[in-house]
């Protein structure tokens, strides 16, 4: 099913500080959404030294490519305006987060966590037992934040294939390696976790 312009069913509606939220696949039309959550979520990268993440927005095409293949939520307010989202693909038989973001603005609010669920939810769907990601380890809001949510490290000897093909482009993009970590998360340990 291609998700064009209808609107696709919830995965998860959420009740958060008298504010309703919703978890549901992306459309197209939502495009535009995602660089506007990306330039809001990455400005919080110049306080920490990252310029280099903090305009770095995803081209657009790529972003249609996993909405085309059902690989992108979305996070809605009551409105419908997209404030959050998340991008995952199938990597050596794991779902591999390759980015989520949330507008500061409906920061801690649980949507993070509530995005890395529904990710689950599509992992398990796919019989996939493992979720991955690539991250800094010293960012309050990455590897601890994910480390928080079931993600443990996973040392070079555990890395994949796609994982050595990740860490050559973050290189070639000029991310600094020595602050990047894989992080893995089993599925089903998560579900008894929940």
């Amino acid at each position: 099913m291609l998700l064009g312009s209808r609107r696709p069913p919830l995965i998860l509606e959420l009740e958060r500080h008298s504010m309703p939220y919703s978890i549901r696949p992306a459309l197209l039309s939502d495009l535009p959404a995602f660089a506007r959550v990306e330039r809001k979520a990455g400005a919080l990268f110049k306080t920490i030294g990252l310029d280099i993440l903090a305009d770095d927005v995803a081209d657009p095409e790529f972003v249609a490519s996993f909405i085309r293949v059902e690989n992108a939520l979305v996070v809605v307010d009551a409105s419908d305006t997209v404030v959050g989202f998340a991008l995952a693909f199938n990597l050596d038989g794991a779902l591999h987060l390759q980015e989520m973001s949330v507008d500061p603005a409906h920061g801690r609010k649980g949507l993070g966590g509530n995005l890395l669920k529904a990710v689950d939810e599509i992992a398990k769907s796919r019989h996939l037992s493992v979720t991955t990601l690539s991250t800094f380890i010293d960012v309050p809001w990455n590897a601890p934040f994910y480390a928080r949510h079931g993600y443990r490290i996973a040392v070079p000897a555990e890395w994949t294939p796609g994982f050595h093909i990740l860490r050559a482009h973050e290189v070639h993009e000029g991310l600094p390696a020595e602050r990047r970590c894989f992080m893995k998360k089993s599925v089903s340990e998560s579900a008894s976790k929940n």
